[in-house]
């Protein structure tokens, strides 16, 4: 595995390998990386002949009381574990190298998509991250790019932009990577002290019970959650957030919704969780 810290070295390598027709896979990542990122990296090798991870810190989906500053970095650890994956390129630019120019620079913003969920908890967030993967689409040009189900507004939000922009890369979603307990894999939970960690699958469970009243044909949306909501809180969550929406456009489903995501996300103490769940109802 090669690892560049430039735009241009890895264009320089990317050049004669695109010229001789080699499918190429992108994986962009913030670091610290879990099982749920190498999943990625292995999902990457099935579509494409050369695999490109990215890891870089991303300042601007950072609001600014959220934990830029703190976020994990474990680059030697990180490089073991895709080497070892099999990864055959690994960027790592500075944030000088992602935006000479600072960070008052030309934004992407998908409409539709990131206004809702964690966009209205998180201001200015999608517009941070459709920014950074456009950037990373223009350096590496890749036919396929990779990114994990457990972010699934940030992958419906990828996929439209995808679209709007007449990218020609195919979208693929990874399964979300769990915890032998189903917590969803994150970063972030290293952030948990002893008792958060042991209340964090809750959260999970939570969805799963959604799921299984709507596939047994509960129709009274506003009082599942209603009620959900209030365990999570009595569990020790602070919500903030639990939804049901149309699985394709995030939309609140309509009567012709059969595709549906149930979607969470929650403090526990001052780390916030997101996991989901999709289901197909019956016709």
């Amino acid at each position: 595995m090669k690892t560049l810290n430039t735009i241009n070295a890895i264009r320089k390598e990317l050049h004669p390998l695109r010229l001789a027709n080699k499918r190429i896979a992108l994986v962009p990542t913030m670091g610290n990386l879990h099982a749920g990122h190498i999943s990625l990296v292995k999902e990457a090798l099935k579509h494409a002949d050369v695999v490109v991870s990215t890891i870089f810190v991303n300042p601007m989906q950072f609001g600014p009381n959220e934990d830029l500053d703190s976020y994990p970095r474990t680059l030697e650890a990180d490089k073991e574990k895709l080497a070892h994956a099999g990864n055959h390129f690994l960027l790592t630019p500075s944030v000088k190298e992602i935006y000479p120019n600072g960070l008052n620079q030309t934004t992407v913003h998908v409409p539709g998509c990131t206004e809702c969920l964690c966009g209205e908890k998180r201001p200015g967030h999608f517009d941070g991250v459709t920014t950074v993967v456009t950037k990373l689409f223009n350096m590496i040009q890749p036919d396929v790019a990779i990114f994990g189900q457990k972010d699934f507004q940030q992958l419906t939000t990828i996929r439209k932009m995808v679209v709007d922009l007449c990218f020609p890369i195919k979208i693929i979603g990874v399964e979300t990577c769990r915890e032998a307990d189903n917590l969803a894999m994150s970063s972030r939970n290293g952030y948990l002290n002893t008792r958060e960690r042991n209340t964090a699958p809750k959260l999970y469970h939570a969805l799963k019970q959604i799921k299984s009243a709507l596939l047994s044909a509960e129709k009274d949306h506003a009082t599942l959650l209603r009620n959900t909501r209030q365990s999570l809180d009595e569990t020790g969550f602070s919500t903030d957030y639990l939804e049901i929406r149309d699985a394709d456009t995030l939309a609140k489903p309509g009567a012709n919704s059969t595709r549906l995501v149930i979607l969470g996300a929650a403090f526990l103490g001052k780390t916030r969780l997101i996991d989901n769940l999709t289901l197909e109802l019956n016709q």
